[in-house]
């Protein structure tokens, strides 16, 4: 049995220590401990590992064991690392390109349930009514609970046209909620705009793609078309996030070329870098700068820049650095504040780990991590003032610090919105606005988004400003 252990030892650490070359450890470990092995900790893991091997009641396979050992040791850290078999890499790799297979849900993991982060827009958990905080506990007929994160996704994804029963716990509400959803091939167009007005123009970005900047500047020409603009809408609500370079990327589109968008900080010397608004930082393989053909006048246009707790990432990068510059007003509610950086490490084997590398930080320095962009102003997603309850980076099990308190920015900063007109009690625990609010509109900026036409108004006023003598 000794000789058995040492063996199954020896072949642990070699496999073990065989990864860590693999992912370039030495380059993430500080540099006094780059040499070392724990070799009291893998002698444990070799004697959980060879104690599965001969007792367990049914025969595991090697690789089994270790895919999960791996995918233990990344989903403990924070909720945005994780393993990637080779099924769930080339879906991260063909979802940036803006198409793929499935439900269209941004999702993570608490406490061994499927957390929804926030729906993709216009996707069928969009359409079939699946909210940002959702508890998914089961999928068809398999609870959840047991499953990793990569399985759960790999379950939710199938061929088009098929089917599958998501139960859900959601706040608020005393009985789980079935939702059967049908799949389909994803394709998300990541830009949309509309002339809403004479003279003001609405951009909405649902997430940051390979092709978005392109995209943003071809939406940007066509709003320009009938004349210039008095007055321009940025919309992030909702957006998850993307790519860091396409941030990058937009935020030049209204910032002066080479001005700082974001910086990033880590342990190692690769994770510490500043990003500006210039082509070796937004372009990604590719000689065409799509900037130069952006409207002149778009640097100068007013801004607006609508903000909510469905924006994450990307979306915060590039709110955080059009306030820092005073290029935009931020209007809405606090941002997600989801400020770490993944770096994707392959693996042999077509696999790879989303390891967090770094974290975010505005142009002056303001963390984004588990703190979010705190809006200039604050405009609730209805008259009445009330907003939907929204998941947060800060609430996610395991989250990341933001480098520097442990604290979550407040949710209201000094300019709150105008209150609306008193209220009328028409029952326990409801008012009158509550009853009368309208329904979520899926029209691309509709005449009922309270919002955008708080928006609007500020805009205006700021023409108005601007033409006194």
């Amino acid at each position: 049995m000794g000789s058995k252990l040492k063996q199954a030892g020896l072949i642990c650490a070699g496999l073990v220590g065989g990864i860590l070359i693999s992912l370039q450890f030495s380059a993430m470990a500080e540099k006094e401990t780059r040499a070392t092995l724990p070799i009291e900790e893998l002698r444990t893991f070799a004697e959980v590992f060879n104690a599965i091997k001969q007792g367990y009641v049914e025969p595991v396979d090697d690789k089994k064991l270790i895919t999960h050992a791996i995918s233990g040791m990344l989903s403990n850290l924070d909720p945005h690392s994780s393993y990637l078999d080779a099924d769930a890499y080339k879906d991260l790799q063909v979802g940036t390109q803006g198409e793929f297979g499935g439900l269209g849900i941004e999702v993570g993991m608490e406490d061994g349930l499927v957390k929804v982060v926030s729906p993709i827009e216009d996707t069928p958990a969009d359409r079939g009514g699946v909210k940002s905080g959702d508890l998914i506990f089961k999928l068809d007929d398999s609870l959840v609970k047991g499953m990793t994160l990569s399985d759960a996704v790999k379950r939710m994804r199938g061929k088009p046209k098929t089917t599958i029963k998501l139960s859900i716990l959601r706040k608020g509400e005393a009985k789980p909620i079935e939702i059967t959803l049908t799949r389909e091939v994803i394709k998300v167009q990541s830009v949309k705009s509309k002339l809403v007005e004479d003279g003001y123009g609405y951009l909405r970005i649902t997430s940051f793609q390979e092709n978005t900047g392109a995209s943003l500047i071809k939406h940007l020409n066509d709003l320009y078309q009938p004349g210039p603009l008095k007055g321009l809408v940025l919309d992030l609500r909702n957006d998850p996030g993307g790519l860091l370079n396409t941030a990058i990327g937009v935020s030049g589109a209204f910032l002066p070329p080479k001005t700082l968008v974001t910086s990033t900080d880590g342990r190692t010397p690769d994770a510490k870098h500043q990003f500006y608004a210039q082509p070796e930082d937004y372009l990604r393989g590719s000689k065409d700068d799509y900037l130069k053909n952006l409207p002149a006048l778009a640097r100068k246009v007013p801004m607006v820049v609508l903000i909510n707790g469905g924006s994450a990432s990307a979306s915060e990068i590039v709110a955080g650095a059009l306030q820092d510059h005073k290029r935009a007003v931020i209007l809405g509610t606090t941002s997600f504040g989801k400020g770490s950086v993944q770096t994707v490490l392959p693996l042999p084997g077509n696999a790879a780990i989303k390891l967090t590398t770094a974290r975010y930080f505005t142009p002056s320095g303001r963390s984004i991590q588990a703190k979010g962009i705190v809006p200039d102003i604050v405009v609730e997603e209805s008259a009445n003032g009330n907003s939907s309850a929204r998941l947060r980076e800060a609430d996610l099990e395991n989250h990341l610090g933001n480098g520097e308190k442990d604290t979550v920015a407040p949710a209201t900063p000094a300019k709150p919105q105008s209150k609306g007109p008193a209220k009328t009690k028409t029952s326990p625990g409801k008012d009158e606005g509550e009853e009368a609010a309208e329904p979520p509109t899926r029209e691309l900026a509709s005449k009922k988004d309270y919002q955008l036409n708080q928006a609007l108004n500020l805009l205006k006023g700021l023409q108005i400003m601007q033409n006194k003598p």
